[in-house]
């Protein structure tokens, strides 16, 4: 993948596999570094499942032998200075109980500046097209960058247009295009 922005899809989507129906993507670009976070109540992983993201030939998906998301994801940060953390919660306990905190949190850490570190890409259309493939997901996606913020909450959509409405909706994508691309263009004036 030759933008960031791909990875982020990548990696949003396995939450949204994991059956997560909120999703928080956040982007920090603070210095020299960008932090880049996907929380989500999905199922979690266990402490041993965590342990094998780092392999390429581990996947929990039925439909590919092998799950590069990760180990990429990894590769980059790590050849440009930082790293990733995983913390993951299963949703049932040992004893078969269901733990309401569960759900995983994937951090990488990258060298914005270093020559390895690859162009953002299309950020806009990487919410875009999470929304459209899944509009039951409340994504909330968070972009700082020095000298501006961008948002966008599916929830707050929801509590304007009603649950009757499809996010997928082409009059709703188109729109969710213009504001996420009006707040970026405000932001880089």
């Amino acid at each position: 993948m030759d933008e960031f922005s791909l990875y982020v899809l990548d990696i949003t989507m396995n939450s949204v596999r994991a059956g997560a129906d909120t999703i928080l993507i956040s982007l920090i670009e603070e210095g020299d570094w960008l932090t880049f976070t996907v929380t989500d109540n999905g199922c979690g992983m266990s402490k041993e499942q965590v342990e094998k993201l780092s392999n390429p030939f581990f996947t929990t998906r039925k439909t590919r032998k092998v799950g590069l998301g990760v180990p990429f994801l990894t590769m980059l940060a790590e050849m440009t200075g930082g790293g990733v953390t995983i913390t993951s919660i299963p949703e049932k306990n040992g004893d078969g109980s269901v733990n309401p905190d569960h759900g995983t949190v994937i951090q990488g850490v990258f060298g914005r500046n270093h020559i390895d570190f690859i162009p953002l890409g299309d950020m806009t259309e990487t919410v875009k097209t999470l929304i459209q493939g899944s509009p039951e997901v409340n994504f909330s996606y968070v972009h700082t960058f020095p000298g501006g913020n961008v948002e966008l909450h599916c929830a707050d959509l929801r509590a304007m247009l009603g649950e009757e409405i499809s996010l997928a909706e082409p009059e709703i994508l188109s729109w969710i295009g213009g504001y996420l691309a009006e707040q970026y263009a405000g932001e880089e004036a």
